[in-house]
């Protein structure tokens, strides 16, 4: 399993009449976007254009920061989407990843330090394109 983003924009911050130097958390969170897709062994098996990734990855560091990381399921409660837009949880055979618009797709399960290495390599790809927008990515926590 792995999270894929490319294609980062800055989809409503031109419009807010704001740079991304002067913009407030909640809209670094919600402007800063890409394409994200999960891919299983080789094949794309979910995608979503203009995605929130920042805030996917300010929710996911505070998750695996949290007492209950490992423990307790993931469920991304965006600003500006339907709750379980990503959903990370626990079954007898492994984390798995799957979205409610999608309610029928889980990734196969993988362990707990498989689940972590991933979430902190889509962790670097979202700083690595933040920065390349000229953007300091340090409002993301570190996972």
């Amino acid at each position: 399993m792995q999270f894929v983003c490319r294609n980062f924009g800055l989809s409503d911050m031109p419009r807010r009449g704001l740079t991304a130097q002067e913009a407030p958390l909640a809209v670094l969170l919600l402007d800063i976007d890409a394409e994200l897709s999960i891919w299983e062994q080789g094949r794309e098996v979910w995608s979503e254009d203009a995605f929130p990734v920042a805030e996917l990855a300010y929710h996911l560091a505070l998750w695996l920061q949290s007492p209950a990381a490992g423990h307790a399921d993931f469920e991304l409660d965006s600003m500006q989407a339907d709750e379980g837009l990503i959903r990370i949880v626990s079954s007898d055979e492994g984390w798995r990843v799957g979205s409610i618009f999608t309610p029928n797709f889980w990734t196969s399960p993988v362990t707990w330090d498989v689940l972590v290495a991933e979430i902190k390599q889509f962790d670097r790809s979202v700083r690595e394109g933040i920065a390349a927008m000229g953007v300091a990515p340090t409002f993301i926590p570190e996972p």
